[in-house]
């Protein structure tokens, strides 16, 4: 494999000349450039980036930080992300955090030392104190679901409040009596959103107490755990909101063990539309992110970030869409 000392005595000329055109720096003469290029040519030499980003201070590399792979939404967002990054010459880190803020601040501590260009966070339990040496090394920061107070931070998210009103009321809609809601963990901005929806439409009904709410982590068995519950406290519940479509997955297997019908006696709805959600039996009601978009608007966000001087940033709430399927087609109502 040809070197940068190959291709200078090839051409004739010092490693510093063959660096500059390489790396476009410094007044060059037409002919002199034409002949290290033609020498790079025949040799077939391929530059260091690694060198190449040393020298401009730029990599051609991001980080994605998420909180979980084996959650089906985020490696979907991950696939837009590496998608746009690709198609302008940049790779992509992705670092799995499982939701645990130590691995979060390695990663930054790791990352604000070694060249990466910008940074795409999901993660809510950051803090706007722990981005401070990441711009202080001039790494541009996307935020994904969750929303800094720095004037220099763009976010993307969903109307996720709207999206827990849209699910509530299609189960009232199709005759439920008794609607309960399987929520995330308290600090998760979005699962608080969600809930908030939920309570919008039926905080205020005769029937409805706390005990409705069960809470539980964005999992499958999370979501079957918090259904048992709910069971427990309220045979009569007929309608199922679940915070995730993991969760949403996981009371429907609970159901099926307690011998309710899906969905004449249980209706329920997810949230995300991941696409696993069209796969279960019956195939789940849910309220669709447009998880794709959100990966794709976050990178050109970022690439604008890292070469627009005159970068404002913004923040972005995305429209959600119910999709029903089978989990809430009922063929009378209750």
């Amino acid at each position: 494999m040809a070197t940068i000392r190959d291709v200078a005595k090839q051409a004739g000329v010092s490693i510093a000349t063959v660096s500059r055109v390489i790396n476009n720096k410094g007044k060059i003469k037409q002919e002199t450039e034409t002949t290290v290029r033609e020498a790079i040519k025949k040799l077939n030499y391929i530059p260091n980036k690694v060198a190449q980003g040393l020298s401009n201070q730029r990599s051609n590399a991001v980080a994605f930080i998420l909180p979980s792979i084996s959650n089906p939404f985020f490696p979907e967002m991950a696939r837009a992300v590496e998608d746009v990054a690709q198609q302008h010459g940049y790779h992509v880190f992705i670092c799995n955090t499982d939701d645990k803020r130590e691995k979060v601040l390695n990663y930054l501590d790791n990352l604000a030392t070694h060249y990466v260009d910008g940074i795409i966070l999901n993660s809510h339990i950051i803090k706007e104190a722990d981005l401070e040496k990441l711009r202080n090394n001039n790494i541009s920061i996307v935020m994904m679901d969750r929303v800094l107070e720095h004037e220099e931070t763009t976010a993307f998210a969903v109307k996720n409040r709207a999206g827990g009103r849209k699910a509530t009321e299609h189960l009232l809609d199709v005759g439920c009596k008794r609607v309960a809601h399987i929520s995330g963990v308290t600090d998760i901005p979005t699962a608080q959103d969600r809930m908030w929806g939920y309570l919008d439409v039926v905080g205020t009904l005769p029937w409805y107490d706390t005990s409705y709410i069960s809470r539980s982590d964005f999992t499958v068995e999370g979501g079957y755990q918090a259904a048992k519950e709910l069971f427990m406290r309220h045979p009569e519940v007929d309608g199922i909101f679940a915070g995730n479509d993991l969760m949403a997955i996981g009371a429907l297997r609970a159901a099926h063990e307690w011998g309710k019908a899906i969905p004449n006696e249980l209706a329920i709805v997810g949230f995300d539309g991941i696409d696993m959600s069209a796969l279960t039996t019956p195939p789940m009601t849910t309220v669709q992110q447009p998880i794709y978009e959100l990966g794709e608007l976050a990178m050109k966000e970022l690439l604008g970030h890292m070469n627009d001087e005159a970068y404002e940033a913004k923040t972005v709430n995305l429209d959600v869409e119910l999709i029903i399927r089978e989990t809430t087609m009922r063929t009378q109502q209750n």
